[in-house]
């Protein structure tokens, strides 16, 4: 059940002015109880993926007491860790797996018009990402914050043709 926010103006806990096309999305809640001495003490989580839709995107994992300070910390958490990703037009420039713990993700580059072909936390990170089409397969753990992070670990691999002749010092 993930939520999508776009291009809140000014708002938020730092007064920075975030850009309008940037794109958020909660992909996870969790509330945690602590059995104290008076009943339960409720806490939450909110795992939150950020990205500007033109290769740059990150995750962010915030707890607080309540719902909506969770969802800052996270998004704040994010907005830090934003990675760029070198994409082929509207899609990934190669297959990649990426892998987190148990889960691993593979992603292979679609043909226009194909669409995002992906389960709940991949198919944000690619929305966040500005990936329109691409294949993927979730294996292993389904732990949305797992396969989220092994999602964004296989971008970061990514090398465009350009970037692979300039490391191995020859043409392609």
């Amino acid at each position: 059940m993930a939520q999508e926010r776009r291009g809140r103006g000014g708002r938020g806990g730092d007064g920075r002015n975030k850009d309008s096309d940037a794109f958020e999305s909660v992909v996870q809640i969790k509330r945690c109880a602590a059995v104290v001495k008076g009943g339960r003490r409720f806490s939450f989580n909110a795992l939150v993926v950020v990205g500007d839709r033109k290769g740059k995107v990150a995750f962010g994992y915030g707890k607080a007491k309540e719902v909506p300070p969770a969802v800052e910390k996270a998004v704040k958490s994010a907005h830090k860790a934003l990675a760029k990703i070198p994409l082929r037009g509207k899609t990934i420039p190669h297959k990649i797996i990426g892998r987190y713990g148990a889960a691993r993700v593979i992603m292979l580059p679609a043909a226009p018009g194909t669409g995002v072909i992906a389960g709940r936390g991949v198919r944000d990170v690619m929305v966040a990402c500005g990936v329109t089409d691409v294949l993927t397969k979730c294996m292993g753990s389904t732990n949305p914050v797992n396969v989220v992070k092994a999602t964004i670990n296989g971008l970061k691999q990514m090398r465009t043709r350009d970037e692979v002749a300039e490391l191995r010092g020859v043409t392609l």
